[in-house]
């Protein structure tokens, strides 16, 4: 009995002795420090964050800016189909958006020559007033406040059909992008800030990469390559050599610049369709 209890009082200082060692480990940020309870979860949380990614960017495509014709505005404000509306002179897209931002549409004074409007399945399309066969303009709405003869077509079919008070901003995600957005932006981030130090690069690396990075891809990219709370990710050694902080800024401008010329290439040859890009 007194060897049992012994041994048994053994392994448990053993036990205890090896959880100080981990939590001082922990504590100094040892990359791939063990935490055998937390990190049994990573996989299940990281295919929970690629779906809700997923959910967020079809969202964004489905309801991204796609160029119409003039008659077809004109057909949807006649039929009620717009449930909202806007006038503009130019788009904002100089460069690729952030996350699951969409491009805005601005406007210098004068309403038009630019409109665009979302129909009732959430999409959102727009057309070049200026580019029409033929319009009837009477005085129904105030002709000077609008750049053109089509403006001022499309502002007839909307005061008749009783859709005026349908303007507004376009350009603002639906609240599913934006809470998917609230959602990975706070996991990730603070994983990346406030969690066990990364194994594949630094913090500062991995901040800058999923900040920089357009569409939020740079998070798909850390969810493959990186093993937060895996004590098997890190090989002996590996610590000096973590990829760092400007390594990450260079290589989301890079990926920035490479991403804008596939969309563009993806554009030119899908069409608006399949790869919209307003103002291009």
């Amino acid at each position: 009995m007194a060897t049992r209890h012994s041994s048994a009082q053994a392994v448990a200082e053993g036990e205890r002795t090896d959880k100080r060692r981990e939590l001082l480990i922990m504590n100094e940020g040892s990359p791939g420090a063990p935490a055998e309870r937390t990190w049994r979860w990573w996989p299940a949380l990281r295919l929970a964050l690629v779906l809700l990614w997923l959910l967020a960017a079809m969202t964004t495509w489905w309801t991204a800016p796609r160029q119409q014709g003039y008659e077809q505005a004109r057909a949807d404000a006649a039929a009620g189909r717009i449930t909202a509306y806007q006038w503009g002179d130019r788009w904002d897209a100089s460069s690729p958006p952030r996350w699951f931002d969409t491009p805005a549409l601005h406007s210098s004074g004068t309403l038009g020559p630019l409109f665009a409007w979302r129909t009732p399945d959430g999409r959102r399309h727009w057309t070049d007033t200026d580019r029409f066969d033929q319009v009837t303009i009477t005085d129904t709405v105030d002709n000077g406040s609008y750049s053109g003869p089509g403006a001022i077509g499309v502002a007839q079919d909307l005061r008749a059909s009783g859709l005026e008070h349908r303007a507004g901003a376009l350009h603002l995600p639906t609240p599913v992008v934006i809470w998917a957005g609230l959602v990975l932006a706070a996991i990730s981030v603070g994983v990346v800030v406030a969690g066990p130090a990364p194994v594949r690069g630094t913090r500062w690396f991995w901040f800058w990469l999923i900040s920089i990075t357009p569409y939020g891809l740079g998070l798909l990219y850390w969810w493959a390559r990186e093993h937060p709370w895996s004590t098997s990710a890190t090989p002996a050694g590996h610590v000096n050599r973590r990829d760092r902080g400007i390594l990450g800024l260079g290589l989301g401008i890079l990926a920035s610049i490479l991403i804008s010329l596939v969309l563009l290439a993806l554009h030119t040859a899908l069409g608006d369709r399949w790869a919209p890009q307003p103002g291009t």
